[in-house]
């Protein structure tokens, strides 16, 4: 019987390559793992404290370093699992079966390849997504109740930003950020009939 193995991937803030690496499973329980780039600039490293997995993860996105807490089952097992970047909202490390892991980091290296491309020349990321994303938006507005708040206001408005659109009440300044730069945000903002924002209490 082979050992099962899972694949941690991340992309390197330094150089801007994918990192890819496959640790045993075994060997996760033991002692967690380090993958480091070649580059030699960042690594990612998972440490086992008995209960949870501990993740420090070099985002190629923002540059930051974050750090996360995980159950073993969401390290260890099932389909894969994802971390996101605070700043950007996108996910920046991802966790699974190496073809899994591949394919994301495929799209993710593409979307910072896009992010640095377009500098600040351009005023949207994907300007394409971006209108696809406000002509959706003003779908599910014109719908009866299709944008209203959890505090009972149905008074909103709206902030264009470079790869998102913030929908702010009026009344009570509660905010829910739409991501809007990859095809995957304009595919999650198409299955919602209604946005509801989070209110304040």
């Amino acid at each position: 019987m082979s050992e099962e193995m899972r694949t941690f991937g991340y992309l390197c803030p330094k150089c801007g390559k994918t990192v890819m690496k496959a640790r045993s499973v075994f060997a996760l329980e033991a002692s967690g793992a380090e993958v480091e780039c070649g580059c030699g600039g960042s690594a990612l490293t998972a440490v086992f404290d008995g209960e949870r997995y501990r993740l420090t993860v070099p985002c190629g996105l923002c540059g930051e370093t974050h750090t996360a807490v995980c159950p073993p089952e969401r390290v260890l097992e099932g389909g894969g699992t994802a971390l996101a970047c605070a700043g950007t909202k996108q996910f920046c490390c991802f966790i699974g079966p190496e073809g899994t892991v591949e394919k994301q980091l495929r799209e993710l290296a593409v979307l910072a390849e896009k992010e640095r491309k377009q500098g600040e020349g351009e005023a949207f990321l994907d300007n394409v997504i971006m209108y696809e994303v406000l002509s959706e938006l003003r779908d599910i507005a014109s719908r009866p109740g299709g944008i209203a708040c959890a505090c009972g206001s149905g008074r909103w408005g709206m902030e264009v930003r470079r790869s998102a659109v913030d929908l702010i009440c009026r009344d009570c300044g509660a905010k829910l950020r739409i991501p809007a730069a990859t095809d995957r945000d304009l595919d999650d903002l198409c299955c919602h009939m209604k946005l509801v924002l989070p209110g304040k209490k």
